[in-house]
């Protein structure tokens, strides 16, 4: 009834006054009305009121097990990301791993080395000396070697897929890094590749010194690559450095179906991924169609796309290491354009736009002390001393 009067007195006012104010009021009664949830709320179950009755978990294993079975329980409501995550048509497809298969180490066999060696180290009167004194120096040889050989591939993993390598390289393909690559462009420790460091195109001018562990009579492939540094495709990538059936360990001594070029990240567009790529072959491969001129200084010719490569040959090579770094532009790569690609240098630039302030006001209330500052005519201030 009270409603009924309201709304009366509404169309009353909204006749007088020339204005259709009951189409307002009707639109916002309508707003107020509450839809009833197509399902039960998030944690809908829980007695706020006795908070006691919950059952606890008690350790993070236990806690962790809960949430993951919460999080692929299926509900009925939606975000905006899993919105975009069903239109996109590769979400939910699981990667496949096309790497060596790893073998898992005998658990029982690890504790009972461990064990073995805490023994032997408890005996060591040298040992409890240095370290009760604070002399003793772990050799850190011996660290990255136990590393490399535990979990160093996963590590590696990890970190190729924060920098989107595989997205890049093997869409919806991965694979562990099981061979350490040791590479290094300079005799010290300042020109090694790591796992997403930064190198500059000076230091990485010529073809660098590559080892790794390899078993006599084994054929490998090595690649580098920069999935960053087309200029006309975005998809595409220029090879830097091909080298097929590499016997052993000896990259010299394999076919160079490709020569080095040293990296060209053009100037303005940030730093570039530059990706080491080792492939463990089945047997001798026939690279016939995949040999560049040497040499080869155009860029149409070193046009490369890493999962074609991989597709044409994945009958009779495994990717089995990895390492990439990083480069941004310096003088080194107008040489490059212009001495060895035989080409003029691009260059992109962006023209930052003047900042906006808007009018001024001649009372600024609530406005900090430098308010004024910003509307100054860009000459060096005085601050009150002639």
């Amino acid at each position: 009834m009270a409603l009924r009067r309201v709304c009366a007195a509404t169309l009353r006012t909204g006749t007088d006054l020339g204005v259709n104010n009951a189409r307002a009021f009707v639109t916002t009664a309508f707003l107020c009305r509450r839809v009833p949830p197509l399902g039960p709320m998030p944690n809908e179950d829980i007695d706020v009121k006795n908070l006691e009755s919950i059952e606890r978990y008690r350790s993070y294993t236990r806690y962790f097990r809960q949430a993951e079975k919460a999080n692929n329980k299926p509900v009925w409501w939606r975000t905006y990301r899993s919105y975009a995550e069903k239109a996109d048509p590769e979400h939910g497809a699981e990667r496949v791993n096309i790497g060596l298969p790893y073998y898992q180490p005998n658990r029982t066999k690890e504790v009972r080395e461990r064990r073995e060696v805490m023994k032997n180290n408890k005996k060591n009167v040298e040992l409890e000396r240095a370290c009760r004194l604070h002399t003793y120096k772990i050799p850190v040889d011996r660290v990255q070697e136990t590393w490399e050989k535990t979990s160093a591939p996963f590590h590696v993993k990890r970190l190729a897929d924060h920098y989107g390598v595989f997205r890049d390289l093997f869409p919806m393909a991965y694979f562990v890094p099981q061979v350490s690559l040791r590479i290094c462009y300079r005799q010290d420790s300042s020109g090694q590749v790591h796992y997403g460091n930064r190198l500059t195109p000076t230091e990485a001018a010529s073809a660098p010194h590559v080892s790794f562990d390899a078993e006599e009579g084994s054929l490998w492939t090595l690649l580098l690559t920069s999935p960053d540094e087309h200029l006309l495709d975005n998809e595409a990538e220029y090879v830097h450095w091909l080298v097929g059936n590499i016997p052993g360990g000896t990259v010299h001594a394999g076919e160079e179906l490709c020569h080095y070029l040293p990296p060209f990240p053009a100037r303005g567009t940030g730093f570039h991924r530059y990706i080491y790529v080792l492939f463990k072959q089945e047997g001798p491969i026939n690279f016939q169609g995949d040999v560049r001129p040497s040499p080869c200084h155009s860029l149409v010719d070193r046009t490369f796309k890493t999962v074609d490569f991989y597709r044409k040959h994945q009958d009779n090579m495994t990717p089995a290491g990895l390492a990439f770094f990083q480069c941004q532009w310096d003088e080194s790569v107008t040489s490059t354009f212009h001495s060895t690609l035989n080409m003029k240098e691009p260059v992109f630039e962006f023209i930052q736009p003047p900042v906006y302030h808007p009018p001024q006001v001649k009372y600024p209330h609530g406005q900090p002390l430098r308010y004024l500052d910003r509307y100054r005519d860009g000459k060096e201030h005085t601050y009150g001393i002639y």
